[in-house]
């Protein structure tokens, strides 16, 4: 089991590198208020409201009678958007620029079926795909899943691809 108190620690400890001060207690910011790293993160621990299933359960109501009886299944145990989202936000705030951004790339795929999740990573492979498929993808993406991150990021590895000669024939 993790300990709590030592993960709280470390991130004081990278916040103080990044010239950074861990903020005194005070009273936990309102969602979209901006969340502070050293508080509030993990936020399944720390901010345990801030965090539901799919389905809107809170993380204390997942237990294993609830499993066995049927009344939970596995989709509630999947992550949401939001929580993604917010997880973003506290990278950011540590400087995980890189991470933030990925984090929000993810949040974006929680709305596409895993099976064309699986049909657009192998397009995505080089020699799959024609430019003209990736920009239908993407354009696929953002009109129908409204995910905009992911349609620049096929965008843009059309235009590698197409640079590095990685386009299917």
């Amino acid at each position: 089991m993790i300990d709590e108190s030592l993960v709280q620690q470390v991130v004081r400890e990278v916040l103080k590198s990044l010239g950074r001060q861990a903020p005194e207690e005070k009273p936990a910011p309102a969602v979209g208020g901006g969340l502070d790293p050293a508080r509030d993160y993990p936020l399944a621990t720390q901010r345990p409201e801030l965090v539901r299933t799919p389905g809107g359960r809170r993380l204390d109501e997942l237990t294993l009678e609830r499993v066995m009886s049927g009344e939970i299944t596995a989709d509630e145990f999947r992550i949401t958007p939001e929580t993604l989202r917010l997880q973003a936000e506290i990278a950011a705030a540590v400087g995980r620029r890189q991470l933030a951004e990925n984090l929000r790339r993810a949040a974006e795929l929680t709305a596409i079926p895993d099976e064309r999740i699986l049909e657009i990573y192998n397009a995505l492979r080089p020699y799959r795909s024609t430019k003209a498929e990736l920009l239908a993808i993407a354009d696929e993406l953002e009109s129908r899943y409204g995910a905009r991150i992911n349609a620049a990021f096929i965008r843009e590895a059309a235009e590698v691809y197409e640079r590095r000669g990685r386009l299917k024939a």
